[in-house]
């Protein structure tokens, strides 16, 4: 079962280079983001929260855990999301976009880079990756929308989200360095300033 969330754990040494100080005070949003957010707390100087798109009925000891204490909240992203303007340097999205429509994404979207101060990251899958099981389904509600990249990228024009040419440049470099091939797609935006 593919997710971009495990892309997510497997790109932070890359992200880290890419982003250096910025990944200090890092918001992850996406499903299983208990996962994600245990994996940063690991690292070294990096503080990190998590929301969780869709229940955790069935989530571990750990997970909820951190949903206790707050460093996991559960909120419909299709809602304006509970933190002040750049909340966090960086903010990773993963799985969580291609479940939404075109309308909720006009809201989501925007919404993530208001609460980022240096940067969105987005983890989306790659058309032709069908990652949700049948059973899936109910919970997100309706299938994911692979899209392209050539799509989202007029998606962010539209939305006048501009692509960070320097973090792009940076994360293809550390990648090359260690042979590192996203399974995903992955979109690096500025905030909103």
């Amino acid at each position: 079962d593919f997710s971009c969330t495990l892309e997510v754990q497997r790109a932070i040494p890359i992200l880290k280079k890419a982003y250096g100080d910025s990944m200090r005070k890092v918001l992850h949003v996406g499903p299983d983001t208990c996962s994600v957010v245990s994996k940063l707390l690991k690292e070294e100087e990096t503080e990190a929260w998590g929301v969780e798109p869709y229940d955790i009925e069935d989530a571990d000891g750990s997970c909820k855990s951190l949903v206790r204490k707050s460093i996991v909240r559960v909120a419909d992203i299709k809602f304006p999301m509970p933190y002040r303007p750049k909340s966090f340097s960086l903010v990773i999205v993963s799985d969580a976009l291609d479940y939404l429509s075109p309308k909720y994404l006009n809201k989501t979207l925007p919404d993530l880079a208001r609460v980022s101060s240096d940067g969105l990251v987005i983890f989306a899958g790659l058309p032709g990756q069908q990652k949700a099981k049948v059973a899936e389904l109910s919970k997100f509600g309706r299938p994911a929308k692979m899209r392209s990249s050539s799509w989202w990228i007029r998606y962010f024009v539209q939305t006048s989200l501009e692509e960070n040419e320097a973090a792009i440049k940076k994360f293809d470099q550390a990648a090359a360095k260690k042979s590192y091939k996203p399974a995903c797609q992955v979109f690096h935006l500025n905030s909103y300033h």
